[in-house]
């Protein structure tokens, strides 16, 4: 993949503000997906602070509504990401995955049908609209407690990826098969160690899979960073051998939240702190 003068991606534009979350109720954006069920609807959620909501706002960074999302609990909310079933049902897949003390054994990833963003929705956290019932998929590292801000989910196979967040070496990249326990812990598997071209090499802060499963995006405070599976290869799992490159994410005061377009021709990004940007990075 060929680079710029300045290191980044020649395979990406400049990267353009569509708009800017202006809403009172996030002030803390730490994921962001755009829906594959509703046009120019993208999904937010705050850090750990607030309760169990989540938040649809358009392209220019406009509040369409605030859920509730029933039946979960946001002890560290840290990212967030979406798949759309052979049914045409869209799931909305959010990890409650910060751990920074590293006290917590078990931890969680929320799975929950998207909620329906039509008509008057100018809700707010006292009118929040209660989402259908979310299933609760526990977890446990294999190896040790980790704080993690990275959460992916492969459109095609339902696969849970899960990054760690480390402040010295390389990030680890933990897997769960589609076909979990829903019934009890799972114990997550580790399938690589992965670091970006950047110092620390693995203070990763959110990521995505394209929406056709060959590519995906991951952020620090930084920059964004793409790896891509070769042409012929069909094993997703070897994509964490490949070689990032560095996306221009824009300036961002926290950079917590990075995610494709719907259509996978672009990168949006968005950030923590009042008023952030919401960024968006088209593919030449």
């Amino acid at each position: 993949m060929e680079n710029s003068a300045d290191g980044f991606s020649r395979n990406y534009e400049n990267p353009k503000v569509t708009g800017t979350i202006k809403s009172g109720e996030i002030l803390e954006s730490s994921g962001i997906v755009q829906s594959r069920c509703s046009e120019n609807v993208f999904w937010t959620h705050n850090d750990s602070g607030d309760a169990e909501f989540i938040f649809a706002i358009n392209s220019e960074g406009e509040k369409l509504g605030t859920f509730r999302v029933t039946g979960a609990k946001n002890i560290d909310w840290e990212d967030i990401a979406t798949v759309k079933n052979q049914a045409g049902e869209c799931f909305l897949y959010i990890g409650d995955i910060g751990d920074n003390a590293r006290e917590r054994r078990i931890l969680t990833v929320y799975r929950v049908k998207e909620p329906s963003v039509a008509g008057d929705t100018n809700t707010n956290k006292k009118s929040a609209i209660p989402t259908e019932a979310a299933e609760a998929i526990k977890f446990i590292y294999p190896d040790a407690r980790h704080d993690a801000e990275t959460l992916m989910v492969h459109p095609a196979t339902g696969d849970i990826y899960i990054l760690s967040k480390q402040f010295s070496g390389a990030a680890g990249v933990y897997k769960l098969a589609a076909n979990y326990s829903p019934d009890k812990p799972n114990t997550l598997e580790k399938i690589a160690d992965f670091t970006v071209p950047a110092v620390p090499n693995g203070l990763l802060t959110g990521g995505d899979i394209s929406p056709d499963g060959r590519r995906a995006v991951i952020c620090d405070y930084f920059a964004g960073y793409e790896i891509e599976l070769p042409e012929n290869d069909k094993n997703f799992d070897n994509i964490w051998k490949q070689k990032p490159a560095k996306i221009n994410l824009g300036e961002r005061a926290q950079g917590e939240a990075v995610g494709y377009s719907a259509d996978g021709k672009s990168i949006y990004a968005t950030s923590e702190k009042k008023n952030s940007p919401l960024i968006m990075v088209r593919r030449k």
